[in-house]
């Protein structure tokens, strides 16, 4: 994450001298960005110098000048544009991403460079010819098969390098499936296809790598990753973090609250797990074990709020643009939709670490050494202005391609205007034309492993279309549960968790949806909590054992033990494993037909629900709550979640009851309660 030169710590406090001082991180700059490439394969790219920098950044400029064209003219047919957006990608991955990690970054071997322009030239060959191809009407040739073959394969290549293995292996299983339908049993069995039906549907038609996922990723998506990557430029990431530790440090276990809080805020702009929580936990978890949180529970909430920043509205990672698409609803609404679950997800974190922090009495950061809010807000606090006026166009009923087109905008003036301020006050410029073709690269750069995860869920969908494996998957799971809803959902979340591990956060809603989802909007339920299901333990296989790769960047950053950290990363998301049931079985909880006045009682009766949780996994509120009240709370905790009027009374009156005992037994130990 690029951040701003100044401190604007040191400056809002008046040279008094600042917590980042005598708290540093103990990892540098550098073991950051090692860790980065090693855990998350999108930052594994190469670093060019000399002519080869000049040829990257060029095809990156260009390319993000065709998308903003595209997108402004409306002149390009869907086809030639998602046909186009691929190429681009094609070339640029293999000319940024190298064919192993272990390889040398500042080398551009010539087999990279034949791929990149094979992987471009199969996909410009259906914008050069794509009259013709039309005109055929799918008596389709053999250089038509031929170069659909091809440029699948090196699609494949490009996703062991960028995206991983595992899609790349269950992309391979579904084609597979296609040709072996025959002979395999019970529901998965079907006619089976040739060669040739298999490669011109995936590859030309646009229900294969060409649909839906591809046609989002090329118009809204590569959008909001521009948007996102002028964020990250004007150092917004460092604003948030010194905000939330204006706001948190000087609490009970103030650096933990301000990984939740930043993290929560991060994940309005960040598309990754593991970047959000090496990019904020490289400055967290240090503060919090020197304040006295163990190695382990400090990687672990940092791990669990990144994870959770995926969850977390306006982006999600862009998962909320693909939902709206594939779902046929408004943008808006798969926003509204997810604020109430996120909100309880980031709120049971958050009492977690402050009972941690009470338990442990662990107290915050000296006020002195922390930013006074109003002089950072007064002074920085314009950055969000560009998060502010895409919202606003949102709820004016304004498209995602429109508001996201008004942040890019927004985020241009405002850097505009940075830099005749500066240049007035005898500054430096902090924006200017080099920023602007560093913007541009970084979105094209981060566009790669979107594009190419779309185009293999492509295939998977495809396949999916091809052969009727979604609605035979779906009824295989009904199937196997007997049709008992509870058992059927534990199949899907097992399911999404295990598919979900590992992949980027594109990739893993389509993937996830697209097997699993089926089989809850089979039994009769919300399509939209289907989804939003499915989403929901895909994302958390980020700090799931075995593979859990946010919650082992964090023990990295944390020098803990992995699986130690995940099981504590996966304790304190606990409220991940609970609401999307809840959600499902009481769409309430989406915002879905509700009043305003129901879901202002639903979510007050929600937190209180997450604080008893969060309570009976602490064992503690003002003194330590023993095991059989810790069961009690977490019936009361579910009871107040579940969004029905007698179980909501029913968890009050069991919360205040507990919460009284808890104070009588600690002073009638002689312990001096203490507020929580």
């Amino acid at each position: 994450m690029d951040e701003n030169p100044t401190d604007v710590t040191e400056e809002v406090i008046d040279g008094a001298p600042s917590a980042m001082e005598s708290l540093m991180p103990t990892t540098n700059e550098e073991e950051m960005q090692n860790l980065m490439k090693e855990l998350d394969r999108e930052q594994s790219y190469r670093e060019h110098t000399c002519w080869r920098q000049y040829i990257t950044v060029m095809i990156s400029v260009l390319f993000c000048g065709f998308q903003l064209y595209a997108t402004l003219s409306g002149m390009v047919t869907a086809q030639i544009l998602r046909a186009s957006h691929l190429a681009f990608v094609q070339l640029l991955a293999f000319l940024l991403f190298p064919a192993s990690k272990k390889l040398p970054k500042n080398t551009l071997p010539w087999y990279d460079v034949l791929l990149g322009i094979i992987g471009a030239a199969c996909w410009l060959y259906i914008v050069i010819n794509f009259q013709q191809i039309a005109r055929r009407t799918g008596d389709f040739t053999v250089l038509d098969v031929v170069i659909g073959g091809i440029g699948i394969l090196v699609l494949f290549e490009s996703c062991r390098r960028i995206v991983g293995i595992p899609i790349a292996v269950i992309a391979a299983i579904f084609i597979l499936y296609a040709f072996v339908g025959p002979y395999l049993p019970g529901f998965l069995n079907h006619r089976g296809y040739s060669l040739k039906r298999v490669i011109t549907h995936l590859f030309y038609n646009t229900e294969g790598i060409m649909g839906t996922p591809i046609g989002a990723c090329s118009t809204f998506i590569f959008l909001f990753l521009l948007f996102g990557a002028l964020l990250d430029k004007t150092g917004i990431g460092q604003f948030f973090i010194d905000a939330c530790n204006a706001i948190a440090g000087g609490a009970s276990g103030g650096p933990a609250k301000v990984a939740v809080l930043s993290s929560a805020l991060l994940g309005t702009v960040s598309g990754s797990s593991v970047s959000n929580t090496v990019g904020s936990g490289s400055f967290t978890i240090p503060m919090m074990k020197k304040l006295g949180y163990k190695p382990a529970f400090a990687g672990a909430v940092e791990a669990a709020a990144s994870t959770g920043g995926q969850l977390m509205p306006p982006i999600m990672g862009a998962a909320a643009f693909l939902m709206a698409e594939s779902l046929g609803m408004p943008y808006l609404s798969i926003v509204k939709a997810a604020i109430i679950p996120a909100l309880l997800y980031f709120t049971g974190i958050f009492i977690t670490v402050h009972l941690e922090a009470k338990k442990l009495g662990l107290k915050g950061l000296p006020k002195d050494q922390l930013p006074r809010f109003w002089p950072l807000f007064f002074k920085k606090g314009y950055m969000v202005l560009p998060l502010i006026v895409i919202i606003v166009f949102l709820c004016m009923g304004k498209t995602a391609v429109f508001a996201a087109l008004m942040g890019i905008c927004s985020c241009i003036v405002i850097g505009v205007v940075t830099s005749f301020v500066d240049l007035a006050c005898g500054r430096k410029p902090t924006f200017g034309l080099k920023d602007v073709v560093e913007v541009m690269c970084t979105a094209a750069r981060n566009t790669i492993s979107v594009a190419i995860a779309c185009a293999m869920a492509g295939i998977i969908i495809g396949v999916v279309t091809l052969t009727g494996i979604g609605l035979k998957f779906a009824a295989g799971l009904i199937s196997i549960s007997h049709g008992i809803a509870f058992i059927t959902l534990l199949l899907t979340m097992v399911a999404s968790i295990i598919l979900g591990m590992g992949a980027p956060t594109t990739a893993n809603y389509l993937i996830t949806s697209t097997i699993t989802a089926g089989a809850i909007i089979g039994l009769g339920y919300q399509p939209l909590a289907a989804h939003m299901f499915a989403f929901y333990f895909g994302i958390i296989a980020d700090i799931t054992p075995p593979v859990a790769l946010a919650a082992i960047a964090g023990a990295a950053i944390a020098k803990a033990r992995p699986i130690e950290t995940a099981l504590n990363a996966t304790k304190l998301a606990i409220g991940a494993f609970i609401i999307p049931y809840i959600f499902v079985f009481s769409p309430q909880l989406l915002m879905i037909d509700t009043t305003v006045g129901g879901l202002l009682w639903i979510t007050l009766t929600a937190l209180i629900g997450m604080f008893a949780i969060s309570a009976a996994l602490e064992g503690w509120i003002v003194g330590k709550v023993q095991w059989p009240f810790r069961i009690i709370f977490a019936a009361a905790g579910l009871l107040c979640i579940v969004p029905e009027s007698k179980s909501d009374i029913a968890g009050l009156v069991l919360v205040v009851v507990l919460v009284g005992l808890n104070v009588l037994f600690a002073k009638m130990n002689g312990k001096k309660v203490v507020k929580a």
